[in-house]
């Protein structure tokens, strides 16, 4: 059994708000909970998030570094006898 007058008031019934209307009911310390964003707006559970990383991370970095393979090896020498000449 708990003690008397240390505990919070618990709403079993609190309201959550997101952008002025009511999107659920929880159970909380606070009668009213104002949120941002929830799962109902949120891209990645509505299937509208936008995937912005298209040709991948690895790939560019190989490319941009000069690991991309034997082709990227020929440019490199080309680079690097460029820049013996000068």
């Amino acid at each position: 059994m708990p003690k008397a007058d240390i505990h919070p008031t618990w709403y079993p019934e609190a309201k959550v708000i997101c952008n002025g209307e009511v999107v659920m009911t929880t159970g909380s310390t606070h009668p009213e909970i104002h949120v941002d964003v929830w799962s109902g707006n949120h891209p990645f559970y509505t299937g509208t998030q936008k995937i912005l990383d298209t040709e991948g991370r690895v790939d560019r970095f190989m490319r941009k570094y000069g690991m991309g393979g034997a082709a990227a090896a020929g440019q490199q020498a080309e680079g690097s006898s460029s820049k013996a000449d000068s």
